[in-house]
């Protein structure tokens, strides 16, 4: 089994907090951590999506007090968001009998419920933890073969450790397809699954693109509107990133649009249609997908109080990724499918203006090397564990 980055800080949270609700995308081995942890301590599993198990929370109240002394773990808990009000009961009656951590384990794939209910229920009761999927510390920390592998499968454990890559794109294809039939109709998408997946296509395509509403309307023949909410249910799923545009104290005219990625880059190429590295290398989305790579492994092991931007100027000056660590230190990042990474002119430009402590160009070979004018060329895990550490 790998071991995912997140499981000390996790321990440390349960050990601290009455309540943990640990969110990320379907599929991304929430449930699989959580039996790893049960595993450990005496927990109870409850998968809401059961109905054996739902059955046994008909009088939530009754049986949850009954386990006041153990770990419960609540999958899925989105999908009775009645609970709320209960766990907070449960919890302050805990409290009152000197239980005042390790109560609840909330796992959930839908932040916009999730976060709504549990923010109205569990304000001051509850500590939050997002788990993606695989990133390069993971499972690439040398990089190699095995981040190649994880650019092209993505993330997720199913297509990351499938044994071949046509068992990995069929897995891709499969997660798609519940997506589009079953799990965006279930949060209000309205729309035939025909037109989400056109969405969603249409979305790998404009990777790494600054997010243009009218575009994708007209071409969907949808209303504005519909766009910019499915745009952000994708989002609350997990499934997409918006990158904010930097506009900070700066006296020149930016572009303020935030740029869009599909966060997991094997879906990019699963909705593209590229079977292998062969096909990617030689496929126009090449750029913009290691791009949308770079940028996620980056932000994922931040901690959640580093933000993350890009920077674009009417003139062409442009800074692929900020980031902004809670010290105001500034990092510059240009990202190039290159061996021989020179940053462009604009890259400098943009720099002259931020003025930030670090700038880094990163690539995808074997050794940092200074490129100039305080600029260096780093391999891509080299830079996520600078990010990692920095963050802490």
């Amino acid at each position: 089994m790998i071991a995912r980055r997140i499981t000390h800080e996790l321990k440390e949270r349960i050990g601290a907090s009455p309540a943990v609700a640990l969110l990320g995308p379907r599929q991304a081995g929430k449930t699989t951590l959580a039996l790893e942890l049960a595993g450990e301590i005496e927990a109870v599993y409850l998968d809401l999506e059961s109905e054996e198990d739902r059955a046994k929370l008909g009088e939530p109240e009754l049986y949850l007090e009954g386990h006041l002394d153990k770990l419960v773990i609540l999958d899925e808990v989105h999908r009775m968001p009645g609970l709320f009000p209960v766990l907070r009961s449960l919890i302050d009656r805990g409290r009152r009998r000197g239980r005042r951590a390790g109560l609840y384990l909330l796992l959930g794939s839908a932040s916009l419920d999730l976060l709504r209910h549990s923010g109205e229920s569990l304000a001051g009761r509850i500590s939050y933890m997002e788990l993606a999927p695989f990133d390069v510390l993971e499972v690439a920390p040398e990089g190699g073969e095995a981040m190649e592998r994880l650019w092209l499968r993505g993330g997720f454990p199913e297509s990351f450790l499938a044994q071949s890559e046509r068992q990995s794109l069929q897995w891709r294809r499969d997660f798609i397809r519940t997506y589009l039939e079953r799990e965006l109709p279930l949060f209000g998408a309205r729309v035939p699954a025909e037109t989400l997946r056109r969405f969603w296509t249409m979305l790998a395509h404009l990777q790494g693109e600054p997010l243009n509403l009218s575009l994708l309307a007209r071409n969907l023949e949808l209303d504005v509107r519909t766009v910019d909410r499915y745009i952000d249910l994708l989002a609350d799923l997990y499934l997409l990133r918006r990158l904010p545009a930097w506009h900070r104290n700066v006296k020149k005219r930016l572009v303020k649009t935030p740029k869009i990625y599909v966060r997991d880059s094997g879906l990019v190429h699963a909705l593209l249609g590229i079977t292998d590295l062969e096909a990617l290398l030689s496929h126009p989305v090449l750029g913009k997908s290691w791009e949308g790579f770079v940028v996620e492994n980056l932000l994922v092991v931040a901690s959640p109080e580093v933000e993350g931007y890009h920077y674009r100027s009417a003139g062409g000056a442009e800074i692929d990724l900020i980031l902004r660590f809670p010290d105001g230190t500034l990092w510059a990042v240009e990202i190039k499918r290159s061996l021989n990474p020179r940053p462009r002119r604009g890259f400098h430009e943009a720099c002259r203006t931020i003025e930030p402590e670090a700038r880094f160009v990163v690539y995808p070979g074997k050794e940092r090397f200074p490129l100039g004018d305080g600029v260096w060329a780093v391999p891509l895990p080299e830079l996520v564990r600078q990010v990692a550490e920095h963050s802490r």
